[in-house]
């Protein structure tokens, strides 16, 4: 067995916990929209076509803001085919994703869908094929009270009142090759300047994301951030970041410790974005809107019946199955090792976004006129997003580490926490990620006397299972929480809590100030 020692001091905060950091993504991708969120012949569906089953999940799951309507989707998109009656909006071919875009589903079903699922609307702009004009009259559309040309016209096609979106992508992945209008960092720094100048002449209220790097192993990754902020840091209120991961060749362990370059990646923004701050004499902090992220098995080409496989050239459908990956227990703990991490990191990574909600590598998987599910990964952010709330802990922890071939060494047992003063809850949210050893963690709490364990949930390998365990349509609960026994007070106020080999777990106090 190996061990854990974990001291939490309700004094050492980082901050408070961001509701934001419980984002998710709908894009126009594969199933996300299409037979995942709206499927008007849906048995469930309501009047607007919104599928009730996935309603009542996304719900349950506790998201906080959802990112629309892309994603690669976005950089080819004209918002304006997207609004009016549905009858007359244009089909599309959509280059991103290589699919037919119908645009039965625009901002103003987003909008609705949003309202029902009691979330705040992430709005992203094409940068990517359209510019500053564009993206100040989308604003106006949606923001805007009446009595403009741009307004009007929203209450024509049947909002009178505004949509209110407060947080605004700048574009999508703009420093990739594979983006439908790729610039360079100069190029792309200055049109985001411009458009978030526009954008806040229309609304000054909104707050401005501007693209970061796609990801950490990015060739400009550094220099595009310093680039971009050097011309739009006045202008803009957070730099995206985006990070995916996946089990290569059987190396569990590196997978395993893969939040390691998450951490690694978060660290090195803040330094950038820093930098930059320093450099212009700067009161203003911008802040990290980490609006992609997840586990997503890459993989290539294959049959055309493959639910991951991008459509090949010359075959043109609308929403087929695209990169629907089925999530496993090993899943489940990495996502709650990434949600450890960008809770430790919740005085500045302020906006995460899982990538996707829906079918497209998502919690949540739907069949069409069938069923809705919880995948594995499901559980850990459920479980955060409703008990992190309160104050971010300093989580100071030491015990047994392992090594991996790709990040390094990495502490066998991953922790966060957070202090809610109002309710008197302490919640503490662990990943053990020995494959074969279950493992001893003591909790030590400073300033706090703890009083009574209020809720102990585990997510494991099942009885009869292995670590590659999933949730499927037949066996839609063959993974989830399970009451964790192993946890107690001694006399002493220290927390016992052993964990089995290979899971996630939460363990909510009771508390009282020492």
């Amino acid at each position: 067995m190996t061990s854990a020692r974990i001291i939490l001091d309700r004094d050492f905060t980082v901050g408070p916990v961001p509701r934001r950091l419980f984002g998710s993504f709908v894009e126009h991708m594969g199933r996300c929209v299409y037979t995942g969120i709206f499927e008007p012949e849906h048995p469930t569906a309501d009047e607007n076509g919104y599928r009730q089953d996935v309603l009542e999940l996304t719900r349950e799951l506790g998201v906080s803001i959802v990112r629309y309507p892309g994603g690669n989707f976005v950089s080819g998109y004209r918002w304006e085919d997207g609004v009016g009656p549905v009858e007359t909006r244009p089909r599309r071919l959509d280059g991103a994703w290589h699919t037919v875009e119908t645009n039965a589903f625009g901002l103003h079903e987003f909008a609705g869908w949003a309202k029902k699922a009691g979330v705040e609307v992430m709005e992203a702009i094409n940068l990517g094929t359209r510019g500053v004009e564009e993206a100040r009259a989308l604003v106006e559309y949606a923001n805007h009270p009446g009595g403009t040309y741009w307004s009007d016209l929203r209450a024509r096609n049947g909002a009178k009142d505004p949509f209110g979106i407060t947080v605004w992508n700048l574009g999508n992945e703009l420093d990739g090759p594979w983006q439908i209008g790729h610039k360079t960092a100069d190029e792309y720094g200055r049109l985001a300047q411009e458009a978030g100048k526009a954008m806040k002449l229309v609304d000054p209220s909104i707050e401005l994301v501007a693209v970061g790097s796609s990801g950490r192993g990015m060739p400009t990754f550094g220099q595009w951030e310093y680039t971009v902020l050097s011309h739009a840091y006045d202008e803009v209120d957070y730099v995206s970041m985006h990070a995916y991961y996946q089990e290569h060749d059987g190396d569990a362990l590196s997978f395993l410790a893969s939040s390691n370059d998450m951490d690694g990646f978060i660290d090195e923004v803040v330094a950038t974005v820093d930098a930059v701050k320093a450099k212009r004499h700067s009161k203003k902090q911008v802040n990290l809107s980490f609006d992609e992220w997840n586990v997503w098995y890459q993989r290539g080409l294959e049959s055309e019946d493959q639910p991951h496989v991008v459509e090949k050239r010359g075959i043109w459908r609308e929403h087929p199955r695209l990169i629907e990956d089925t999530y496993n227990v090993t899943d489940a703990v990495v996502v709650g090792s990434f949600l450890n991490s960008l809770l430790r990191h919740g005085d500045r990574v302020t906006i995460a976004n899982q990538a996707q909600l829906v079918n497209v590598i998502a919690p949540i998987r739907s069949e069409e006129g069938g069923p809705a599910w919880r995948q594995t990964i499901y559980w850990p952010f459920a479980r955060m997003a409703e008990l992190a709330t309160g104050q971010i802990l300093r989580t100071a922890a030491s015990g047994d580490r392992f090594d991996s071939a790709q990040y390094g060494d990495a502490p066998v047992v991953d922790a966060s926490s957070t202090y809610d003063e109002e309710t008197g809850r302490v919640a503490v949210f662990l990943a053990n990620r020995g494959l074969d050893e279950a493992s001893d963690v003591t909790v030590s709490l400073r300033g706090l006397d703890a009083q009574q364990v209020t809720r102990a949930e585990v997510l494991t390998i099942p009885e009869g299972g292995d670590r590659f365990t999933a949730n499927t349509e037949l066996l839609q609960d063959a993974v989830g929480l399970t009451r964790l026994d192993a946890v107690t007070i001694d006399e002493g106020g220290e927390v016992r809590v052993t964990l089995p080999a290979l899971s996630w777990a939460v363990v909510e106090l009771a508390v009282r100030s020492a």
